[in-house]
């Protein structure tokens, strides 16, 4: 089990991590998910070790490895957990199987032993073939590959992964991600991932923190992250495409939606509709419950057309069936369904 107690995390006078509290059960792939700056990286790096909570408590399978109140922290050598860098952090002069030997050789492990645990995780990561080159005369994915080789040859209990695939091309993402669930259930690992890519984080993860300026704005698992946002920014930065948010404002005659007068009664006075793009259409011409907008962007998805129009600050996307009959530029109708998917109100919090 991983357990987060109430951490907090100041540089100076800026909290980079504010009152986080998780837990995963033992074997959990939980995945920190958010922009950059939201404060994932220096959550990730506490549990590493390598940087020391300003308060709370971080437990690794009930044993507390950091303690920000009492100002104290296990070492990050015998908290047993492995890191694997978004850099790789390679050493130059070693060869493949020396970069994977050198935890092990640390850790004093006889020789005969040592060599069979580490032609196993070569064999794993499929990187038997590349044992006697340097990182230099190898792939930046076949490196990556090392980088996990080495981590995981001691055995960790805890694998911490700070962004290793986003110095890859797409289709090197795409299978690394498959090898790294592949590898996620061979080892059994409890494993924490940090990333701002979603897709990776709902096609990989079984637990998800989504955080924002140093919160964690919803903590769950994927779909239901996908199907109940419980803030506005959890609404807009999770999903593909992302859901709609239109601002409902009162005035003294009506509902003004999008900029609009529309026959639309929120449950308070100033408020945000989220719509799912799934849910949008195009109108042919401007209606009660239509948005006039911008066509900036469409571009085929599963089978079908996603529509992006632009309005002042206002950007909506719609799920249509096919193509509009309109180029870039053009003015389009969004039509909005009659009632939103879900109500949020002006701090951001979801109205039930």
């Amino acid at each position: 089990m991983l357990e987060i107690r109430n951490l907090t995390k100041r540089f100076g006078t800026v909290e980079a991590v504010k009152d986080v509290s998780i837990t995963v059960p033992d074997g959990a792939f939980l995945v920190l998910l958010g922009p950059s700056g939201c404060g994932k990286t220096t959550l990730l790096r506490m549990l590493a070790g390598l940087e020391l909570p300003s308060e709370g408590q971080i437990i690794f399978d009930e044993q507390t490895v950091s303690d920000g109140d009492r100002d104290w922290s296990v070492d990050p050598a015998k908290r047993n957990s492995g890191l694997v860098f978004q850099s790789y952090a390679l050493w130059p002069h070693m060869s493949v199987k020396g970069n994977v030997e050198w935890p092990l050789k640390v850790m004093k492990m006889a020789k005969e032993e040592r060599n069979a645990r580490v032609q196993e995780v070569l064999d794993l990561l499929d990187i038997a073939q590349l044992a006697d080159r340097y990182p230099n005369e190898i792939s930046g994915g076949q490196q990556q590959r090392v980088a996990i080789a080495r981590t995981i040859a001691p055995k960790p209990g805890v694998l911490l992964f700070d962004e290793p695939l986003s110095n890859l091309d797409a289709k090197l993402r795409v299978e690394m991600r498959t090898e790294l669930m592949r590898l996620h259930r061979a080892t059994g690992a409890t494993t924490v991932y940090v990333t701002h890519d979603q897709i990776e984080a709902m096609t990989m993860a079984s637990h998800v923190a989504v955080m924002n300026q140093g919160r964690v704005q919803q903590f769950g698992a994927p779909a239901d992250l996908v199907e109940r946002p419980e803030t506005a920014f959890v609404a807009t930065f999770v999903g593909t495409p992302p859901n709609n948010m239109v601002p409902i404002v009162k005035n003294s005659t009506g509902f003004k939606v999008g900029g609009r007068h529309m026959p639309l009664t929120p449950p308070a006075d100033d408020c945000m509709a989220m719509f799912r793009a799934e849910n949008m259409n195009l109108a042919e011409a401007q209606g009660e419950t239509t948005l006039p907008m911008e066509l900036v962007e469409t571009s085929a998805i599963a089978g079908r057309t996603m529509v992006t129009g632009l309005r002042d600050d206002l950007r909506l996307t719609a799920i249509v069936d096919s193509p509009p009959d309109a180029r870039i530029g053009d003015t389009v109708h969004f039509q909005l369904p009659s009632q939103p998917d879900s109500w949020f109100g002006p701090d951001g919090e979801r109205i039930a």
